[in-house]
């Protein structure tokens, strides 16, 4: 995707199934969003095609992303990837571009901040992933590369989280590392 401009539109028909998923889960998950209105959400996405396709993104790799809150610096609702495990279609991939390029062999097809930035959106940060884990249970089987502060990446490391026995937690591994129960979560302000 990367190099070549994409039309970043959805059809009628998947716009429509969408919006019918997103609202779907959207009810059935009330505990996510308290106090926040479907009607809401989807009349700023009805005003916002790109985001639209931003999570159509999310879902078709397995996101399944849902409203988590509101920022309370823009007003915008927030998206998280809200899959019980990693999303499966981005597993097995490096971090950044820099960590694939340093592996010699057995290269991933990709990494995760490509991946993210080709979809629109960005990687949760740890804070945002604790704040996901307030929310359920997620990860116990798989893990999640999150944002990785600067000073830590310039060193060559890069961080992802989990959850297990009960806990949140965050570990550090080299950027060119991947896994096949490794994915990354995505936001979304909308």
């Amino acid at each position: 995707m990367k190099g070549r401009e994409q039309k970043k539109e959805l059809s009628r028909e998947q716009r429509e199934e969408l919006l019918s998923t997103l609202e779907a889960r959207f009810g059935k998950n009330m505990q996510r969003h308290q106090g926040l209105a479907w009607a809401a959400v989807q009349a700023r996405l009805a005003a916002q095609a790109g985001k639209l396709w931003s999570l159509f993104g999310m879902e078709s790799t397995g996101g399944e992303p849902d409203v988590v809150g509101l920022d309370r610096e823009s007003g915008e609702y927030l998206f998280f990837d809200c899959s019980a495990e990693s999303p499966k279609g981005r597993r097995s991939i490096c971090y950044d571009r820099e960590g694939l390029e340093s592996r010699k062999e057995h290269k991933p097809a990709n990494n995760a901040i490509d991946m993210a930035e080709a979809m629109g959106v960005e990687l949760l940060t740890e804070s945002q992933y604790r704040s996901l884990q307030e929310l359920g249970e997620f990860d116990l089987k798989t893990s999640s590369w999150v944002k990785t502060p600067d000073d830590i990446r310039k060193l060559g490391g890069a961080l992802f989280c989990d959850r297990r026995f009960g806990h949140v937690f965050t570990y550090h591994n080299g950027a060119q590392s991947y896994y096949s129960a490794r994915a990354f979560r995505g936001v979304l302000k909308v």
